[in-house]
């Protein structure tokens, strides 16, 4: 038997490793069992994880059987390699002497059975029995030794009866997703994307509409917004027959640029035909909300709450829309007085854009109706037609020189605004008003009031309260209090000279009314009128009621305590600005009954302030039931603040045209001259009118005169405290400080007044 061991000593080799293992996995295992305590901490677990552990030998005791010699040849059996998670071991068909084993893999690692060179067999860690990764390995005695398929190999390089998975496919590359854009838009898509990568400033030139409608047609793969398969969509017509009607909303059409889409026939044509109408459509909807010019353009003394376009909104608002027309005329001003303006300027124009055509002299022209089937309708010719068309805005048939229907109904309008009887005839007396300047300035005077509308907030009121709000209209000189859109109460006023003492522009929120207010005079008064009137006359301010005081920095505060002969008289409107102004009452009555009514310093004056007072107490407070009577018992020598609890917007207006109540137009005086400045900026050219202009604030000059002081100063409220009584604090009064600059000539420097 040793000879043939001898002989045979691979099997030999074979026997005494596999007891060798056996024997030194039995012990390693009970010696760790045995010495090894619970790890508590993670470090202590992460290193017990690192360090392998041998596992014990799956194979039975040697018996003499395994001393058989070794007479396998080259071609035995192939491998069988199974996962014992998945599939019930066989009985097995190679002897234990067969098998080796290799050390265990570690703990956090399910185990692996791995004969001497051979590829290890694939297990599913998922699928893996509990006893192979559970901590409770550790303990020898109940833990169960993993099963494994013995293998059998004849040499030391074994080839596995089942070949490894397959590795997985490499991931394809991603494969672009189809395009929404119709395949007959693809072509004016993609030179649209070009356009954007390189010329979008062409077509916008601000750079917050370039974003927005970048990322609007971004959104939609470039598909162009206003064409499919070359042709208009309802969309892009709607928008189109706005622009071309912008003239009937006092906007020049001349303004939007429609391109002709029948003319381009390419992608690249119709690519910028696209962004044009897109572009003229975002001008369209920024002037009808805001203006062709911004208030400050005009005058310094304007103040208007910002109210902006959000192109992103234009664009999604419009383009959605049923009716896109409709929806691009909704940026228009909603006001009842801004539609009452362009239902006049229609009238004026006969329906039309006002175009500066003269119509020459000739025969009378008519039209007559149709009388039954036998008497057709008679339409006479003529070649003034066509000018007459122009002149009252009848955009149908231009060139036609049929005085027909609609012509005649255009004259008939006509004539109705311009006093004349409305026959519908073009008579000698209807062409001299047609080519009359006086028309031409009265629609200058609607076009001019409706652009200042487009400044005014969209709404007027306080919602809380009914929508009310004050009004006021500088060149009539009239006050409007309104609440659901009906007028409460109305008065007179005074309003600020022409020139540096002008009223300005504004819109804010009156939050209380003084009754018995003291009159802190403005820094305009004190340094341009009262402190040289004191060099002359030193008893001046007192003989006038006016109390001086030398403040600490060596101005002086001017002021006039309550009673019948203050400036302010009875009752102070206060509704805090940047300007410094107000409303109240007044000792000079007598100036009510004039015409013209422009003699303040800036502020406004009211006729009737204790009706006024109670008209603005019951709509803010309904419930406290005031009457003039109860605001005159107030009256005495100590200041009363009664504050609103809903604060009520005042709307300082500058409304040379407007339509009364029984639907005429309306004119008044530019005593201003804003029209004029508005109408020369229109005309203009080469000047981007929306531009926001800065105007240098007021200055004045601390006169060199010597004033007796009474060695008190005083360091207490600022002027705007003293002017208003509210916590708000505005700039310093400049007039309050020592300037060595000559004074401004701008708008502000005879505001904070009388």
């Amino acid at each position: 038997m040793m000879r043939d061991c001898w002989k045979n000593r691979g099997g030999y080799d074979r026997v005494l490793m596999t007891v060798a293992a056996t024997f030194l996995t039995v012990s390693a295992t009970s010696a760790l069992a045995q010495n090894d305590t619970p790890r508590n901490s993670a470090a202590e677990l992460a290193i017990d994880a690192a360090v392998p552990r041998p596992e014990p030998a799956n194979v039975p005791p040697p018996t003499a059987a395994d001393f058989k010699l070794d007479t396998s040849s080259a071609d035995a059996p192939k491998t069988t390699a199974t996962t014992t998670a998945t599939t019930t071991p066989a009985p097995a068909t190679t002897k234990p002497t067969d098998t080796a084993t290799a050390p265990a893999p570690p703990i956090s690692e399910p185990t692996k059975v791995e004969t001497v060179k051979t590829e290890p067999a694939k297990t599913e860690p998922a699928k893996t029995e509990p006893a192979k990764a559970e901590p409770a390995k550790e303990e020898a005695s109940k833990t169960e030794p993993p099963k494994a398929e013995p293998v059998k190999t004849d040499t030391a390089t074994v080839a596995p009866a089942e070949a490894p998975a397959a590795s997985p496919e490499p991931a394809k590359e991603a494969v672009k997703a189809a395009s929404n854009v119709p395949p007959d838009d693809q072509p004016v898509a993609d030179r649209l994307h070009e356009l954007f990568g390189a010329k979008a400033a062409r077509y916008f030139d601000r750079k917050v509409e370039r974003s927005a409608v970048e990322k609007f047609y971004t959104a939609r793969e470039f598909a162009p917004i206003w064409t499919q398969s070359g042709k208009l969509t309802d969309t892009a017509r709607g928008v189109v027959a706005r622009l071309k009607d912008a003239a009937s909303d006092g906007l020049n059409p001349a303004d939007y640029s429609i391109p002709d889409f029948t003319a381009a026939t390419t992608p690249d044509a119709l690519a910028d035909a696209d962004l044009k109408l897109t572009a003229s459509m975002l001008d369209y909807a920024r002037h009808a909300q805001s203006g062709r010019m911004h208030w400050s353009q005009v005058s310094g003394d304007i103040q208007y709450p910002e109210h902006p376009t959000d192109p992103n909104e234009v664009l999604t608002n419009v383009t959605s829309a049923k009716d896109a027309s409709l929806a691009l005329d909704g940026y228009n001003p909603p006001h009842k007085l801004y539609l009452a303006l362009k239902k006049k300027l229609a009238e004026l124009r006969g329906v039309g854009d006002g175009q500066a055509v003269q119509i020459a002299d000739g025969p009378v022209l008519k039209y007559t109706p149709a009388r039954g089937k036998n008497q057709p309708a008679v339409e006479m010719e003529d070649e003034r037609v066509p000018q007459l068309r122009a002149k009252l805005g009848i955009t149908e048939n231009v060139n036609d020189n049929h005085y027909d229907a609609k012509v005649a109904e255009a004259v008939r309008r006509f004539q109705a605004t311009a006093e004349l009887k409305p026959t519908g005839m073009l008579d000698e007396r209807t062409i001299k008003a047609i080519n009359s300047p006086k028309r031409d300035r009265q629609i200058d005077a609607v076009i001019v009031n409706m652009e200042r509308w487009r400044w005014l907030p969209r709404d007027l009121g306080a919602p809380a309260i009914g929508d009310a709000y004050v009004i006021l209209n500088i060149p009539d000189y009239t006050l409007k209090v309104m609440q659901n859109g009906a007028q409460v109460w109305t008065t007179r006023v005074v309003t600020g000279q022409p020139g540096i003492h002008a009223t300005p522009l504004l819109t804010e929120t009156m939050k209380f009314i003084t009754v018995n207010p003291t009159w802190n005079v403005p820094p305009s008064i004190i340094y341009n009128e009262y402190l040289p009137a004191l060099q002359q006359d030193p008893t001046v301010l007192e003989r006038m009621g006016l109390r001086l005081e030398h403040n600490s920095d060596g101005s002086v505060h001017i002021s006039q305590p309550p009673g019948e002969r203050n400036a302010l008289g009875r009752i102070r409107f206060n509704f805090p600005n940047k300007f410094l102004v107000y409303q109240h009452d007044t000792p000079d009555k007598n100036l009510f009954a004039k015409e013209d009514r422009a003699f303040s310093h800036g502020c406004m004056r009211v006729q009737y302030p204790d009706q006024y007072a109670s008209v603005l107490l019951n709509i803010t407070e309904p419930n406290a039931h005031y009457t003039p009577e109860k605001i005159r018992s107030m009256y005495g020598s100590s200041e009363i603040d009664l504050k609103f609890p809903t604060p009520i917007p005042v709307n300082i207006t500058y409304q040379t045209a407007f339509v009364d109540d029984d639907g005429n137009l309306q004119l008044r005086k530019d005593v201003y001259g804003r029209d004029a400045t508005m109408l020369s900026l229109l005309r203009g050219k080469g000047r981007d009118l929306e531009n926001v202009i800065a105007h240098s604030q007021p200055s004045y000059v601390k006169p060199n005169v010597r004033i007796a002081s009474d060695s008190s100063f005083s360091s207490g409220p600022s002027f705007f405290e003293r002017l208003f009584g509210g916590p708000t604090l505005p700039p310093a009064p400049i007039g309050r400080r020592r300037l060595q600059q000559q004074p401004s000539q701008g708008y502000y420097q005879g505001y904070y007044s009388r």
